[in-house]
Formats: C-alpha cells, sequence, structure tokens
C-alpha cells in the first residue's frame, strides 16, 4: 500500500473545483486547462515554442524506490506527450553519499519501466556531460560569475553556529534561517577567520525586499520573501562541492530544460532557484511539483530507508509493469491533463 504524504504537498480531493494543499491552499484546476490553448500559467514558455524539454534527475545515493520511479514516468510522459524532448542527468555532486554501482543500477529500472531519453550519460547528447561530477568546470565558471556581481560571500559560520543564532520561530524546510552573521565581516575579519583555518561556504546575497512569485501548474500560486524566510543561502559548501541549489540552475538552463517534474518536497525550494536563474539571466523553466509517496506505516519513502512495503524495484515481482508506450498513446491529444489525473490518483 502506498499513499500521499500530505504534509509536503499530498493533495486531498474535495470535489468542486481545486483540491487541497498542506497548508490549505486551493488550486484551481484551470491552471492545467489552460495548457490546451497554449498558454503557461507561469508566463514563461513561449505559445510558439514547438521543442519542450524535459528530465529527470536522480542521484546515485541508492536504488530507486516505487516514488523515484513515479516522478520520473510524470516527467517523461509530460514531455513525450507534448512531442518533447527528454533528458537524463546524473546529479552525483555529494561523492561521499554516492553508492557504487547505483547509476547503472538506476538505468537500468528507468528502461524496466519503459522509459527511454534522448540525452543522458549513455547516450550523450548536444548538451554533453550528462553527468555533474564531471561538469565542476561549468559550475565553477558561473559561480564566478556571481562573484564578479559581488552576488556571494564567503560565511565561516558552522549549521551548528547557524543553529544556535537563529530563533525559533524562523525554523523553515530547510533549517533555520541564515542570521546574516557573515554578511558584513570586513576584509580584516576575514582575514582572521582564515589564520584560524575556517574554511568559508559561499552564499547568495539575497535581496533584503525581493518577494519571489510563480505558478506551479499543480500547487498554484506561490510567493516567499526570501530574505525572511531562508536568507542568504549556500552555492558552494565549505568542503568545495557546489550546492544543489546551484547546481541544479546552472545545469538546467545550460541544457535548455523549460519544464520541470519533480516531487513536491523541493517545492519550497523554487524561490531560491528562481534567484538564480536572475541572476544569471537564464530564463526561468516551468513547474510542476507532484506529491510524494508514503509507505503504510505513513512514512516517506526513501532510498536510505527501505522498509517491508517500500522495497526496491523488484523486476521478478508479480504483475506488469505499466506500458510506458501505452500511457503516451492514451494521453496524446490531451497531454496538459496527465499530471494532474495521475497525481490526484496516487
Amino acid at each position: 500500500m502506498v499513499r500521499q504524504m500530505p504534509d509536503v504537498g499530498a493533495i486531498n480531493c474535495r470535489g468542486g473545483s481545486g483540491v487541497e494543499w498542506g497548508g490549505g491552499d486551493v488550486l484551481d484546476k484551470s491552471a492545467l486547462y489552460s495548457l490546451r490553448s497554449g498558454v503557461d500559467p507561469c508566463g514563461t514558455l513561449s505559445r510558439g515554442q514547438v521543442s519542450p524539454r524535459g528530465r529527470y534527475a536522480p542521484s546515485p545515493t541508492g536504488d530507486l524506490h516505487l516514488g523515484n520511479l513515479r516522478t520520473a514516468l510524470l516527467a517523461w510522459l509530460y514531455a513525450r506527450c507534448a512531442d518533447g524532448q527528454f533528458v537524463l542527468r546524473v546529479e552525483d555532486l555529494d561523492r561521499p553519499r554516492v553508492r557504487p554501482g547505483a547509476t547503472e543500477r538506476m538505468l537500468n529500472d528507468l528502461r524496466w519501466l519503459g522509459l527511454d531519453w534522448d540525452e543522458g550519460p549513455d547516450v550523450g547528447g548536444p548538451y554533453a556531460p550528462y553527468t555533474q561530477s564531471e561538469r565542476l568546470v561549468l559550475y565553477a565558471h558561473h559561480l564566478q560569475r556571481l562573484r564578479a556581481a559581488d552576488l556571494i560571500y564567503p560565511c565561516y559560520c558552522s549549521r551548528a553556529e547557524v543553529a544556535r543564532v537563529a530563533s525559533a520561530p524562523q525554523q523553515g524546510d530547510d533549517g533555520p534561517r541564515y542570521p546574516d552573521t557573515c554578511r558584513y565581516l570586513t576584509q580584516a575579519q576575514r582575514r582572521q577567520h582564515e589564520a584560524n583555518k575556517r574554511r568559508p561556504s559561499l552564499r547568495f546575497r539575497v535581496n533584503d525586499e525581493r518577494v519571489v512569485t510563480f505558478t506551479d501548474l499543480l500547487a498554484g500560486y506561490r510567493e516567499q520573501h526570501v530574505q525572511q524566510v531562508v536568507g542568504d543561502f549556500v552555492v558552494c559548501r565549505s568542503d568545495g562541492i557546489f550546492a544543489y541549489q546551484f547546481a541544479v540552475v546552472v545545469d538546467d538552463a545550460l541544457m535548455h530544460i523549460n519544464q520541470i517534474v519533480r516531487g513536491a518536497d523541493l517545492l519550497h525550494s523554487t524561490a531560491r532557484q528562481i534567484l538564480l536563474y536572475e541572476a544569471l539571466g537564464f530564463p526561468i523553466p516551468s513547474f510542476v511539483h507532484v506529491p510524494l509517496l508514503l509507505d503504510a506505516a505513513g512514512n516517506r519513502l526513501a532510498k536510505r530507508i527501505q522498509s517491508e512495503e517500500s522495497p526496491a524495484i523488484n523486476r521478478g515481482a508479480t504483475g506488469e509493469v505499466i506500458s510506458a508506450t501505452g500511457l503516451v498513446q492514451q494521453y496524446k491529444e490531451r497531454f496538459y491533463d496527465i499530471i494532474a489525473k495521475m497525481s490526484w490518483n496516487a
């Protein structure tokens, strides 16, 4: 038994014209059906765009579970039913967490499901490489662009120090709001930290007044005052690893991804990513955040924790896997409805 996870965007059908998300927000289904006429509710894709580009970007930190495959299938369907291209990218920047052989097993599981991709680490493509650990030069280049624009600064705080300084009401999805401890350090203070062998992370300088707004095709209208909710955020860790928020924006932009379908646990990251798209002069894609899945015990499915009722994919399991090709034919004339139908009826 697999259930949707309500507190991070699982939806509750109640009839009428909308569905309720966590937090009481209600989505007007017209946002999805507006795609019939080529209208993009986010205002980021033009009517004349003939080649939508979607992607799935798993991390090889363990074997894929049913929730991962569901998201991959939704992303693939959304691209294919619009006669779009589909890209597979491996997000392996956090090398200490990468598991040997996980990439190969992920690719095999996706093929077993019936998915294919136009570009990826195994088939190449015009925007190669498609493995993040092979794209470090690209990240360094765009990080330098932010540095040249004075949009990043060194932060010498550890996570524990940030948590101690931040007050409880400022706790968010990614932990406490950053309290600007290192934002206004003088050069002398920075040199002192360096002399004490403190290795800095790099934080993006968030505009104090900016409220980011966007329309997710499932979650509806969203706004976030990033400085108040998150504060200046890390784009490169103190160990030299580029942060997810930064790398994913660079990758999606350089690979010309214009539609992003991913789990609802990343919805709260979108405002920060939009700030980075803008700072780097990249076009902003459309976003669809689909509800997560829970196992029968009410636990979120996770690669690192495989419960008895949410095992890794078993190719020998009884029953037939959904035919991806058949789904494309079924939804070909009404691709705008795919995300709604498959997400509302998990």
